[in-house]
C-alpha cells in the first residue's frame, strides 16, 4: 500500500488558486504540482465552498480583539479607581485635602 502524503493548507490553497485562475489546463497543474486531477478538483471545490469564511473570520477576530481590549480597559479603570480612592483617603487623613 502506498504512503499517504499530507499537504499543508498553504499548498492546497496555492493549487486551488492556480486551478481557479484557469491559466493552465488540469493536466498541466497535475504535472506542475504532482497531485492528481481528482485531488486538485476537490481542493478547488473546498476552496470555493469555504471562501466566505475568510470574511467571517476577519469580523470574528476583530470582535474578539475588541472584547479582549474592553476587558483590559475595564480592569485598568477598576485599578485606577481603587488607587484614586486610596490616595484621596490618605490625603484626607494627612490633612492635605478638605472634606
Amino acid at each position: 500500500m502506498g504512503k499517504r502524503t499530507h499537504y499543508t493548507a498553504e499548498f492546497k490553497a496555492k493549487v486551488a488558486i492556480a486551478a481557479l485562475k484557469e491559466q493552465e489546463t488540469l493536466s498541466e497543474l497535475v504535472h506542475r504540482f504532482g497531485v492528481s486531477a481528482m485531488t486538485i478538483s476537490k481542493w478547488k471545490q473546498e476552496f470555493l465552498n469555504g471562501s466566505s469564511k475568510v470574511f467571517e473570520g476577519a469580523r470574528s477576530a476583530e470582535k474578539e480583539d475588541s472584547e479582549e481590549e474592553i476587558q483590559k480597559l475595564h480592569a485598568t479603570i477598576g485599578r485606577l479607581t481603587v488607587e484614586r480612592d486610596f490616595l484621596a483617603d490618605a490625603c484626607k487623613r494627612a490633612g492635605l485635602k478638605k472634606k
